[in-house]
Parts: structure tokens; C-alpha cells; sequence
């Protein structure tokens, strides 16, 4: 099994990467493979809903997004990190899960998805509650520690102080890995649940 983390910290080594770094330790004991990939010093711009994905089956900027897609398809859970600016995630890494869930046609249906965030003080679980409604659109089953998914810390480095906080990635990371290895077994044994065709509704008559 597999598991796809993405930084979406400027930072490489800062708080974020604390956090999901202390989760992927954790991965490793379960023999999960783990691949964090970097993403908040990238040059990522928003989706313009142009639509080209609908028909080339792949974004139509040709960056960072393009090149996740098929580590996406491929993983079993999929776990995301930000800090937090003015109560919310980090826009790069907004503008890239926008445009990542968006021109990905692939099922992810039972794919494991975990937020976390990292604060001085506030905004985690608005940020947390930002994340998680990537997954949920998706039919991808959301992993839960002990708390809201979080840690705390100013400067970098910091968040290694937040005993708590530790403990809740390490806590995530082993839930997380057990839903993803109970799917699994709940996929060999009785295949994806039925899905209806989609509906889709507005106020336009």
C-alpha cells in the first residue's frame, strides 16, 4: 500500500513538514510506502474552468498538477499539510487540489484522505475543515486521530515542542493505515460499493 503526502508549506523543513513527517514515520512501521512531495514553493495558478480537462483528460497548464495526477490514481490514501494564513490554507496549495480533484476523471472512490494543519494559534480547524471537503466530495473515506487534526508552532521547528500535537499525527497515521488496510480486505471481499448514475440539480428551471 501507498500513501501520497503533499507540503503545501513554502517551507520545506518547517512546522508542516514536522507534522507530516511524524505521521510518515509511522507509515513506515505499518509497511506503507510513503511519498511526500512538495508543494508550497511552487508556481501554481487557479483554475479558469476552461474545460480542456473534460476532453484531453489532463489539466491544460502543464505544471506540478499533471505531474501528481498519476501518483494520485495510483496511492491508497491520501494525506495534505498546510500552515495556516488568516484562517485558511495556503493559496498554492488551494489552486493545486482545486485543479487536482477538478481534471482528474480517475474513480477515488475509498481512497483514504487526511488533513492537517499547522498554526501559531488559530485557524486550524477552519483550515481543517477546508481540506476535508476535497475528500468528501470525492467519495474518499476521512481519517480521524484523536482531535482536530493539528499542530502548533511560530517559527520552524517549533511544533516538535507540541507534544500533543506529535501525538495526533502519530494517532492519524495509525487510523489512517488501518482504514486503508480494512478497505482493502473490504474490496477483495465484496468490491466497491454500487454507485447511481450522477444527479446534478440547480435553482434554474
Amino acid at each position: 500500500m501507498n500513501v501520497l503526502m503533499l507540503n503545501g508549506s513554502p517551507k520545506a523543513n518547517g512546522n508542516t513538514y514536522l507534522a507530516l513527517h511524524e505521521m510518515e514515520q509511522i507509515f513506515v512501521q505499518q509497511g506503507i510506502q510513503v511519498e511526500l512531495v512538495h508543494v508550497g514553493n511552487q508556481a501554481i495558478r487557479s483554475c479558469i474552468g476552461c474545460g480542456h480537462c473534460k476532453q484531453a483528460g489532463q489539466c491544460v497548464f502543464d505544471d506540478l498538477v499533471n505531474q501528481i495526477a498519476p501518483k494520485f490514481q495510483a496511492c491508497d490514501g491520501l494525506v495534505v499539510g498546510t500552515p495556516v494564513y488568516y484562517g485558511s490554507a495556503n493559496a498554492t496549495l488551494m489552486a493545486l487540489l482545486t485543479r487536482l480533484f477538478y481534471s482528474t476523471s480517475f474513480d477515488k472512490t475509498m481512497k483514504v484522505g487526511a488533513a492537517v494543519a499547522a498554526a501559531r494559534r488559530g485557524g486550524l480547524t477552519a483550515t481543517f475543515d477546508e481540506l476535508n471537503k476535497f475528500f468528501t466530495i470525492s467519495g474518499m473515506p476521512v481519517a480521524s486521530g484523536q482531535y482536530w487534526n493539528g499542530v502548533h508552532g511560530k517559527l520552524p521547528g517549533d511544533a516538535a515542542q507540541d507534544a500533543e500535537g506529535m501525538q495526533q499525527m502519530r494517532t492519524l497515521a495509525r487510523n489512517m493505515a488501518f482504514l486503508m488496510k480494512s478497505i482493502q480486505l473490504g474490496k477483495e471481499a465484496f468490491g466497491l460499493p454500487e454507485r447511481e448514475p450522477a444527479i446534478q440539480t440547480n435553482l434554474v428551471r
